[in-house]
């Protein structure tokens, strides 16, 4: 753990806006699927948003519409933008990053399943 970096996390009111940042902290191949996901307090990790090379994306049902990924290859950089917060959106949001082309398919898909991980940046809405 620790070849990325997250950054943009804050505190916001219910209906507010936030934008994730994840940029590699160490040599990162640019052949990846970057991911985010979120575990707050007393519940499982879970899987937010996949982006893969060419930036096919997947969002979680609970997100669709509301959040985007995207990236910058370039950069080997990758942005959570999150609209429309709800309480339940509070938690740790971390991005990860595993090998390959393309991203696996989010259900039933595990922390194992990616190779790098961040520290985490906290979200906090506030209803």
């Amino acid at each position: 753990q620790g070849q990325l970096v997250e950054s943009g996390g804050g505190s916001v009111q219910a209906g507010g806006s936030l934008r994730l940042s994840c940029v590699p902290s160490g040599p990162m191949t640019t052949n990846n699927c970057l991911g985010w996901f979120r575990q707050a307090p007393e519940r499982e990790r879970e899987a937010v948003a996949f982006i893969d090379v060419y930036s096919g994306t997947s969002y979680a049902d609970s997100v669709r519409g509301r959040f985007t990924v995207s990236r910058d290859n370039a950069k080997k950089s990758s942005w959570l933008e999150m609209t429309g917060l709800k309480a339940d959106d509070t938690a740790m949001y971390y991005c990860a990053a595993r090998g390959g082309i393309a991203c696996p398919p989010m259900d039933g898909i595990s922390s194992a399943d990616f190779d790098y991980w961040g520290q985490g940046t906290q979200v906090t809405v506030s209803s």
